[in-house]
């Protein structure tokens, strides 16, 4: 009896696991991505004023940088509250690429050039890995 009992509980710590395994919708969680994208984050602080000519300019600068290789994708956010707040999210497939031949297209060495008139200084930049994508 003893070992039936032991076989039983030996059997539901085993296949509870699978089952519920099983069950867990697969686009929940995913870390698919973990070792193809790098994300990177850019924190801009526009000129007093300019907030609105800040996400203006990066957005024409994005167009052309999203034409580049390695490019993921890229969400241009504002703070609410302080419109010279701006935050790029990037995800890039290549980020010695991004670190490379991108920081020296013309497209973006033009824009940080002009960047002077509006912005006041380089952005904050922090590099991340995917480690797991959540899904709705």
């Amino acid at each position: 009896m003893k070992n039936i009992k032991s076989l039983a509980g030996l059997t539901v710590f085993i296949v509870l696991p699978l089952v519920l395994m099983a069950w867990w919708p697969s686009e929940t969680i995913s870390d698919h991505h973990s070792e193809e994208q790098t994300i990177v984050l850019l924190n801009f602080k526009a000129q007093p004023e300019k907030g609105d000519l800040a996400v203006s300019e990066l957005t024409q600068l994005l167009e052309e940088v999203r034409k580049e290789p390695h490019f993921g994708s890229i969400t241009l956010h504002v703070d609410p509250n302080d419109s010279t707040n701006i935050l790029l999210y990037e995800a890039w497939d290549d980020i010695s690429y991004y670190n490379t031949e991108h920081m020296n297209t013309p497209h973006l060495k033009a824009f940080m050039v002009n960047s002077k008139d509006f912005l006041t200084g380089p952005p904050d930049i922090t590099y991340w890995s995917v480690k797991q994508v959540f899904k709705k």
